[in-house]
């Protein structure tokens, strides 16, 4: 049996070109499935400045994320998933964990091993071949000890022993006392040290928030 090519071998042009990098990768049957999120730094310049940021349209940012992830998988001669395709929807969060590269954190939602708690999965790619994998990361929360996503939330919406509390969150966020987390994203997201690291745009996390409430 001949050994697999190095995935980033079939990934030509890089995702880096258009701002988004690979936030993981898996074999699903004959198929290798490639997680696209988020170049950090430069994804949201680069997305404020396309068409679908100032058409006035809905979704301006799936619809980025479509076209640009569309054009990757013809270019990689694969099929693009999205995680608004369906019902049936995609697994994302499955393939997330399948990844080796992201981990449910102490707060429910996924943590990543470069993006912590921004973990953002704009698209997937399916190539029609299987191709040697990256290295598994390491959850960051094994060796946070204070584990401060925990305690951040003003009004107690995620933590360890219930599930996430959405009334809370969007009543807190739609509050003057919630106008921080309106304008810089989540603080238990914001808490987590390997989120710090990451550097998502406040910017970013603004334009998430108001589109969540």
């Amino acid at each position: 049996m001949e050994p697999m090519v190095a995935l980033h071998q079939a990934l030509s042009p890089a995702p880096e070109q258009h701002a988004l990098a690979v936030y993981g990768a898996l074999h699903d049957g004959e198929e290798t499935v490639v997680l696209l999120g988020p170049e950090e730094g430069c994804f949201w310049p680069a997305f404020t400045h396309t068409s679908e940021y100032g058409d006035g349209l809905p979704n301006p940012l799936d619809r980025f994320s479509k076209r640009i992830i569309s054009d990757f998988a013809e270019s990689w001669g694969g099929i693009a998933v999205f995680p608004s395709d369906g019902p049936p929807y995609p697994p994302f969060m499955q393939w997330a964990m399948a990844s080796g590269q992201a981990w449910q954190s102490p707060i429910g939602m996924l943590v990543h091993a470069r993006a912590g708690l921004w973990a953002s999965y704009r698209g997937a790619v399916r190539l029609p071949a299987l191709y040697d994998l990256p290295e598994a990361g390491q959850n960051p929360c094994d060796t946070c000890a204070d584990k401060p996503c925990l305690t951040a939330c003003p009004v107690g919406a995620l933590n360890a022993s219930q599930s996430y509390d959405v009334p809370a969150c969007k009543a807190h966020i739609g509050s003057p006392e919630g106008a921080d987390c309106l304008k810089s994203g989540c603080l238990s997201r914001r808490a987590c040290p390997q989120s710090q690291a990451f550097g998502r745009a406040p910017e970013q996390s603004n334009f998430h928030m108001k589109a969540f409430l």
